[in-house]
């Protein structure tokens, strides 16, 4: 059968990505607790076509996904991306995998207990000039406005956001990129807001909430230097980005703030 995608093309245009999107599939991601933790992804695969090609196989791209079926994760992507640039005769390639990940939360007081979901992402790309592979978690924190509490004769506006955090780690010894759990993400960014946010809460539970969002008040870009100081101590990191985001309870718009860290 004529192959039209092998066609030449005399526009002299080179395309720096081209391929499939919004692909549900299930994969299977590593879990802390757990070891491992079935999901169901929407995944992104492309790569780079030269300007004399006419197009590209898009079956391939599945194909390819296909042979590599199972976990999805730092370690497995290069192979995947490797299939995608041989496959398809490729100088670069790039997936974007996002999901939802569950943790089970436990209630501070109460110890009720009750899944809550996360979205997460994995983004790797593959060329002659070396992999890339970025984590990516985006997590509902509350925050509790200082400038609200201060002006207040009492209480004061809290509002939940979320805080979207993105790391690369370094090579472990040349075995690999170093492991950074998903878990530890959210520990990051709870841990920089006024308190975190619960699936399931009793009375006692949002009585406590409450008040530890008082005791830490904490404007967007007071939450995005707190994660910033524990990410940039951890050695595994190489790079981060920290977006932090509030739905604003009294204003008609939302805050938010952004910080960029590379390790030199």
């Amino acid at each position: 059968m004529v192959d039209v995608q092998n066609h030449a093309d005399d526009r002299c245009v080179p395309i720096d990505q081209v391929g499939v999107s919004n692909l549900r599939y299930p994969i299977v991601v590593l879990d802390r607790a757990n070891q491992k933790q079935p999901t169901v992804a929407s995944l992104s695969m492309s790569v780079n076509l030269p300007h004399h090609f006419k197009g590209t196989h898009m079956s391939r791209f599945v194909e390819v996904l296909n042979e590599h079926r199972g976990e999805v994760t730092m370690f497995t992507l290069p192979a995947i991306l490797d299939g995608l640039r041989s496959r398809l005769q490729a100088e670069s390639a790039r997936i974007e995998v996002r999901f939802p990940y569950f943790l089970e939360r436990v209630a501070p007081v109460s110890g009720a207990r009750a899944l809550m979901g996360y979205d997460c992402s994995f983004i790797g790309e593959a060329s002659e000039a070396g992999e890339d592979f970025v984590l990516g978690v985006r997590i509902p924190v509350t925050s509790l406005c200082p400038c609200s509490k201060a002006i207040s004769d009492y209480g004061a506006h809290n509002q939940r956001g979320h805080v979207t955090i993105e790391v690369r780690g370094g090579q472990n010894g040349g075995t690999g990129p170093e492991l950074i759990w998903i878990e530890e993400l959210v520990e990051v960014a709870e841990r920089s807001a006024s308190a975190p946010v619960f699936a399931l809460l009793k009375r006692e539970d949002e009585r406590f909430v409450t008040m530890q969002a008082y005791d830490n008040p904490a404007f967007v870009e007071d939450i995005v230097r707190n994660a910033a100081l524990i990410l940039r101590v951890d050695e595994r990191i190489t790079w981060f980005r920290v977006h932090a985001e509030n739905q604003e309870s009294i204003h008609n718009h939302d805050a938010f703030a952004q910080v960029e860290w590379a390790r030199i």
